[in-house]
């Protein structure tokens, strides 16, 4: 078997152990002689795996039951409606920072449902080359939440420090989500699709706070769309997706005896180091479209001097066994994703590959 180098944005890389572990129980369960994929999620096989997930969770984050931990479908995408569903409503505000695609489209959805306001925007000429500092950020007295992206995918920034505000904080975190130890106890919700540093596609870990909760849309909500509802229910009021939850615990297993999340922020240091190294090494050849402050430390974005260069970057790239480098189809160019479960020795190979490139080419 010849692993593939994957940098893929999302679904992206998982760990090759995790992977060889399902593998294994694939056709048998803890006993059960059947699939995880076939096992009820009443079982008490499944309900082992649903808890012992949330708890993982909770220990990675440093927090305790006051934190509430359910696991939604939707992607993020649902849950850009689902927050201010849950706490846009009446006479309140809710601010947004506006950092990238994502950022952008759950603005848009909460202002499709109440009175959302943009407190810092980024944006030119529909690009996004960095994230706003605190005082540009216009902050409304009194507002029900401040929502921000903290690592925006296409673009290619990250929030280093997050915003501080009075108001509850929550966070759309899908694309770095553990990717370092952080104070989680400042937030009032995250939110993460599993796609990219968690698990595969088709889960999104909710963490919401109790007292945050507690201020949600008391009725009127459909029930699927109430956060009461799967927090009530422990995210089982309906079949939930079990493989991808079972998936997500085995992945924080993954992350705890590798040594945690401190650990994690120093391999994946260690691995932008070597992308960006290269980048700044060959600044006329590699152009870096993100503010030196902002660069994302999962998502590394750049350009060569013309379009015939990027795709043959590419396709020599998939020759070598890289695949994923393409940036995304609204802005073209290169993109290496770095998530956690992305190997360091891959990396280095495509510093490697990006020294080779430009010699030839430069």
């Amino acid at each position: 078997m010849k692993r593939a180098m994957n940098f893929g944005p999302g679904p992206a890389a998982l760990p090759l152990s995790v992977l060889k572990e399902a593998q294994e129980e694939l056709l048998d369960f803890a006993g059960t002689g059947m699939s995880v994929l076939e096992c009820s999620h009443r079982s008490p096989e499944y309900d082992k795996v649903h808890n012992e997930t949330a708890a993982h969770l909770r220990e990675l984050l440093g927090v305790g039951e006051n934190f509430k931990v359910i696991f939604l479908g939707g992607g993020a995408s649902l849950q850009f409606a689902m927050v201010p569903l849950n706490f846009l409503f009446g006479d309140k505000t809710a601010d947004y920072l506006v950092t990238g695609t994502w950022a952008k489209t759950a603005f848009k959805e909460a202002k499709a449902i109440g009175n959302a306001v943009a407190a810092a925007t980024t944006e030119v000429d529909g690009k996004f080359a960095r994230v706003p500092k605190q005082a540009e950020c216009k902050l409304t007295p009194g507002a029900a939440y401040l929502h921000f992206t903290s690592n925006n995918t296409i673009f290619g920034t990250q929030f280093h420090s997050f915003p501080q505000t009075d108001a509850p904080l929550v966070c759309d975190m899908s694309s770095d989500f553990l990717w370092r130890p952080f104070d989680a106890s400042k937030f009032s919700l995250i939110y993460a699709g599993a796609q990219k540093n968690l698990g595969p596609a088709g889960v999104t870990v909710v963490v919401i706070r109790e007292d945050f909760l507690a201020a949600a849309k008391p009725s009127g909500l459909p029930t699927m769309l109430s956060y009461k509802t799967h927090v009530d229910k422990n995210s089982l009021h309906n079949t939930p997706p079990c493989f991808a939850i079972y998936l997500v615990g085995k992945v924080l297993k993954w992350l705890k005896a590798g040594g945690g999340l401190a650990a994690m922020e120093k391999r994946n240091r260690e691995k932008a180091d070597l992308i960006y190294g290269a980048i700044d090494r060959h600044a006329g050849f590699y152009k870096a479209p993100v503010e030196k402050e902002s660069r994302s430390t999962m998502n590394i974005v750049f350009r060569l001097p013309s379009e015939e260069l990027e795709k043959s970057f590419i396709a020599e790239g998939k020759k070598l066994g890289m695949v994923g480098l393409k940036g995304h189809r609204s802005v073209g160019g290169i993109r290496v994703s770095c998530y956690n479960a992305v190997e360091l020795d891959w990396v280095k190979a495509v510093a490697q590959f990006m020294e080779e490139f430009v010699k030839k080419n430069g």
